[in-house]
């Protein structure tokens, strides 16, 4: 355990009452009604120009409970949500935890392959999903081939305004899936299709609330355990960095909420202060922008490259942003000149912060009001301590003005990893977790990330691992080795890059084997090359060197 003198606190440096705030017990639940009792009327949402209030999306929730239960569901069974951007995620969401259930989020960009896996590994029982063709073939896929026991699938149209579901299903047919008839197979509209006459389950604030998956260090995906006080702590946590300065908290939802990133900084944080989200169901600039100029948000949370490329879109100069006072970066490294040019378009403040999955979303952030640090991921927030450990013995802490591996304690730390002991002894030290990240920090607490210890690849904000890429790699006849790393990217941050030796006799050039790999793997995991080598660099005691070839590389 490091000694005091190396633990750094939000209380050191702003937030001396927030420090000694006791984060009281709290459940996901609770906080919802609660801002359902306050803002009955208020918009929670605003999808595509329609709005639903509080109280409306609060009866949708509690339909959820009760249809969950009525299929069978039980407390503490995990209901899975593989959704974009949609009402249904909010409504789906709430209405699990009120039953008690473990929602478990599943990227819309999964394969099929992917999302059976951590279904299984999850043991999630139920799926919830929509009819586009993104995402429905590969629910259906996974229904068949797995354990899974019930597929509920909504319809994108009925969260539309009436002239915009209209037009959904005459001109957009070819992006709808047909619903088939199977009993495994219930319609959103069935699921809906009570009373919301649910007591409810109480669940308890040390309660699974949320899984939400990581590669972490090995890139073997894992389960985070996020406990209702933990979402609900960094939710406070969040409010308390956040100003709040207008009469209408109004934010723009354009980051996936399925992302932790999404989860605190969007959804709880904004149901927290009993705000409003414009919620777009992907990002698209264009879209983004025509938001803004008809909503007029006060904030908006972002990764790096969402950013970039609302710089990039040619009516970024004819966008009022007169109302957006800041916006969020994090998921990757922040560019200087991005974040200039954006403060230089927009007027409004860009602040990087940092987080992690087994942080339930936010760790760290520069201040909302007051001068930053450029190149830095800000102070601790309210509630968390720090610590920099020795980067070859984590038993001890980094030396003096030495960067250590980030560690960090808060009341926003995960309860552990769903069922995976051996990874938990590995990335706890004490009430301590280590992020594997290695760290400064300065006089004034401002922590930058140097380097990492892990190999994961951030695109745009996408954690990417690359065992997963070689995995299926190794399933090609011809490839006897292989190594993917992350290589820099003006747009993404990062991309990965795909470097192979064949087997003898094989016969077959890296573009060809891009063009058969891509359509395996996840939408952001797809490589922009696969270079074919005639060796790959080892250690003396032969293990391939990804390290080895990073240098070579230059990366």
């Amino acid at each position: 355990m490091a000694s005091d003198n190396s633990i750094w606190n939000g209380s050191k440096y702003r937030h001396p009452s927030a420090w000694a705030q006791d984060f009281a017990p709290m459940t996901v639940p609770q906080m919802f009604a609660a801002s359902v009792r306050d803002h009955p009327d208020a918009p929670l949402v605003d999808f595509l120009g329609r709005k639903f209030s509080y109280s409306a999306l609060a009866a949708r929730a509690m339909q959820v409970a009760a249809g969950l239960t009525d299929l069978g569901m039980k407390p503490g069974d995990r209901v899975g949500l593989f959704l974009p951007n949609v009402p249904h995620y909010v409504a789906a969401y709430y209405g699990a935890m009120i039953a008690g259930m473990v929602v478990v989020n599943f990227s819309p960009l999964y394969s099929a392959a992917e999302l059976g896996h951590q279904v299984e590994d999850s043991g999630t029982r139920l799926l919830i999903t929509v009819d586009a063709t993104a995402l429905l073939p590969t629910a259906l896929k996974v229904l068949e081939e797995s354990s899974l026991e019930k597929l509920v699938v909504g319809s994108v149209a009925e969260g539309l305004p009436t002239a915009k579901g209209l037009a959904y299903r005459l001109f957009k047919r070819a992006d709808i899936a047909a619903i088939p008839k199977d009993k495994a197979v219930t319609r959103w509209s069935d699921l809906i299709d009570n009373r919301g006459e649910f007591a409810g389950n109480d669940p308890k604030p040390e309660d699974v609330a949320l899984l939400q998956y990581t590669g972490g260090t090995t890139g073997t995906p894992k389960g985070a355990m996020l406990t209702h006080q933990n979402l609900t702590a960094n939710a406070r946590q969040i409010q308390m960095i956040d100003p709040g300065t207008v009469a209408v908290d109004r934010i723009m939802g354009v980051l996936p909420l399925f992302h932790v990133f999404a989860n605190a900084c969007v959804l709880n944080r904004t149901v927290l202060r009993g705000g409003e989200i414009v919620m777009l169901p992907r990002f698209d600039a264009g879209d983004a922008l025509k938001a803004i100029q008809r909503t007029k948000p006060v904030s908006m949370p972002g990764v790096p490259t969402m950013y970039q490329a609302l710089l990039d879109h040619p009516a970024i100069g004819k966008t009022d942003f007169t109302s957006l006072q800041y916006c969020i970066s994090g998921g990757a490294p922040l560019a200087q000149t991005v974040k200039t040019r954006w403060e230089e378009a927009t007027g409004s403040q860009l602040i990087e912060g940092y987080g992690l999955t087994e942080s339930s979303g936010v760790v760290s952030s520069n201040p909302y009001i007051g001068a930053g640090k450029i190149g830095t991921i800000g102070q601790p927030i309210p509630g968390t301590r720090i610590r920099l450990l020795d980067k070859e013995d984590p038993s001890k802490p980094a030396p003096e003005g030495e960067p250590g591996e980030l560690t960090f304690a808060g009341p926003q730390v995960m309860k552990g990893y769903w069922r995976r002991p051996d990874a938990d002894a590995k990335v706890f030290d004490g009430e301590f977790l280590r992020t594997g990240d290695v760290a400064t920090i300065d006089e004034d607490g401002f922590v930058a990330i140097v380097d990492r210890l892990k190999d994961m690849i951030s695109v745009g904000g996408f954690k990417v691992f690359p065992s997963h890429i070689e995995d299926v790699l190794y399933t090609h006849e011809a490839v006897r080795d292989a190594l993917v790393i992350g290589v820099p990217d003006d747009y993404h941050g990062e991309l990965p890059k795909a470097f192979v030796t064949l087997n003898d006799g094989a016969d077959v050039d890296g573009q060809t084997l891009m063009a058969w790999l891509n359509p395996k793997v996840g939408k952001h995991e797809r490589v922009n090359a696969v270079v074919v080598r005639d060796e790959l660099p080892k250690t003396m005691i032969g293990k391939l060197d990804r390290k080895a070839l990073r240098a070579e590389e230059g990366v």
